[in-house]
């Protein structure tokens, strides 16, 4: 029933697409050195806006298939809240949501969408994977290689793994495992600096349990005043 409710009803909700690959240049694995994982984490953590309101566009790639969306999404990091309406291509409002870290209202689902299960809940779990907790805990095991710093930590049954890399030493990956077994994982690429604070200009969020991908596409970056 939850698989019915996660790949299912995201189906649903967006229209078909054309087949595509992934849009993004791959990050560039530099050797780091010797870098302090304490200033690396600084760094991107200063260059988190803590208001961000964002034009995206959604791939949703299922089973050989793609479909397509367009999300505008309200973020304040520091509180974790969120506020998101997607439409299709056409422009019609598909669903309209709103939450926090812990739950998520629905202020508005197409009638159609509506009776095929919790799309609320499905959407709100792959928002808080992707937009918050983008910096580990201060007590996260440190592994620092060649190429990579690997921070370390318990999340709820399982570990969640952050990764930064690259030439600028920012968050690439965010890795979550349990009993070894990744479930999900979400790459960031091509980062935007504006006004002193970081936006990725491309992210995959891929679900290893449900077999599902999104590709979300930086369209426009509107600041907030």
């Amino acid at each position: 029933m939850k698989h019915r409710y996660l790949v299912g009803i995201w189906i649903l909700c967006l229209i078909i697409s054309g087949c595509s690959s992934i849009p993004f240049k791959k990050t560039v694995y530099m050797p780091l050195g010797q870098v302090d994982p304490a200033f690396v984490l600084k760094r991107f953590e200063a260059g988190i806006p803590e208001k961000i309101n964002l034009l995206n566009s959604i791939v949703f790639e299922y089973n050989w298939q793609e479909f397509l969306g367009i999300g505008q999404i309200a973020i304040n990091t520091e509180k974790e809240t969120f506020m998101l309406v997607c439409l299709n291509p056409m422009g019609m409002k598909l669903f309209e949501l709103s939450g926090d870290k812990d739950s998520t209202e629905r202020r508005f689902v197409m009638e159609m969408l509506a009776k095929k299960g919790d799309l609320a809940e499905a959407v709100g779990v792959d928002i808080r994977r992707i937009y918050f907790d983008l910096v580990p805990l201060p007590d996260a095991e440190i592994i620092k290689n060649k190429y990579e710093i690997i921070f370390k930590q318990t999340s709820g049954n399982g570990r969640l793994e952050y990764v930064f890399a690259g030439v600028d030493g920012y968050l690439v990956k965010k890795k979550y495992y349990e009993n070894k077994r990744p479930l999900w994982e979400v790459s960031y690429y091509e980062y935007q600096l504006k006004n002193g604070k970081l936006y990725p200009q491309g992210i995959i969020l891929k679900n290893f349990k449900y077999d599902y991908r999104l590709i979300i596409r930086l369209k426009e970056i509107q600041l907030n005043e």
